[in-house]
């Protein structure tokens, strides 16, 4: 019986001091100490795979080492020059893997607090350390290059401790007034293109009518000049025979008199 106890206490010893949990494909565990206010990491980075430890004095965390993508709050960051920019920014980074116990080590936080916290710490710096060194009209004018340099910015605070940003979108908003500046603007331009059209309409207008006239003006010179030969012609073609031609054929047959001696043509040779 005594026997029989000692080897039973022997199984559950065995089994409370050795434990396994399995690291899925895409994570890699790490083996920390868990006894005492202080826990330590293992020197080594643990593979996916069924991992087994003594649940006393160990614990094993698992790190995720494909992208993780986080939509942060916005919040408010201020231009060289004073202005206020709000800054509504999504972040998508990597743990490079064998980097898992650094980061563990240095922040001591699982994935999903890494993210909210630290991370989202790391942003806000980078935001406000690029954008405090432009003045408004340089962030209008230079999104691109400042987006650039933000994300060098975290790269190279997070980099050293393993880990990759992958995309960075500020989602940067432009204060009120510089929106309605920018809005008026754009309207002052649109009005000064509209009038510049109707300018050239006018324009046109006018030049097609100056055409039209001309061509009507031309149009009565040639006519004119066209009725001057008619008449020239006519005035050539009428000699003294072909108006008394003209005259026998409208004859009525009553002589006309002239003095007091009918006769049916009068000398006008005279």
């Amino acid at each position: 019986m005594k026997a029989i106890m000692i080897l039973l206490a022997l199984i559950v010893t065995t089994s409370l001091s050795s434990c396994t949990t399995r690291i899925p494909a895409g994570y890699e565990g790490i083996l920390i100490n868990a006894y005492g206010n202080d826990k330590w990491v293992s020197s080594s980075t643990l593979v996916t795979g069924r991992v087994f430890y003594n649940p006393f004095s160990q614990d094993v965390i698992s790190y995720p080492t494909f992208v993780q993508t986080k939509d942060y709050p916005d919040f408010q960051v201020s231009a060289k020059d004073g202005s206020m920019f709000t800054v509504d920014p999504t972040i998508s980074y990597r743990i490079i893997p064998g980097s898992t116990p650094k980061v563990y080590e240095k922040y001591r936080k699982d994935i999903g607090e890494l993210t909210s916290t630290v991370m989202f710490n790391y942003v806000k710096d980078s935001f406000r350390t690029v954008l405090n060194s432009y003045t408004t009209d340089e962030i209008l004018y230079k999104r691109n290059e400042i987006e650039m340099k933000i994300a060098e910015t975290l790269s190279g605070t997070a980099g050293p401790d393993g880990i990759v940003f992958e995309q960075i979108t500020s989602g940067l908003q432009y204060p009120q007034t510089i929106v309605d500046a920018i809005t008026a603007k754009n309207k002052a331009v649109q009005e000064a293109q509209r009038i510049e059209n109707e300018v050239k309409i006018t324009e046109a207008n006018a030049k097609k009518r100056n055409i039209e006239a001309e061509a009507q003006a031309n149009a009565l010179v040639i006519q004119a000049k066209a009725e001057a030969e008619a008449n020239r012609l006519r005035q050539q073609s009428l000699t003294v025979l072909l108006v008394q031609q003209q005259f026998i054929e409208k004859w009525n047959g009553v002589l006309p008199t002239y003095s007091e001696v009918p006769q049916l043509f009068k000398d006008i040779s005279k």
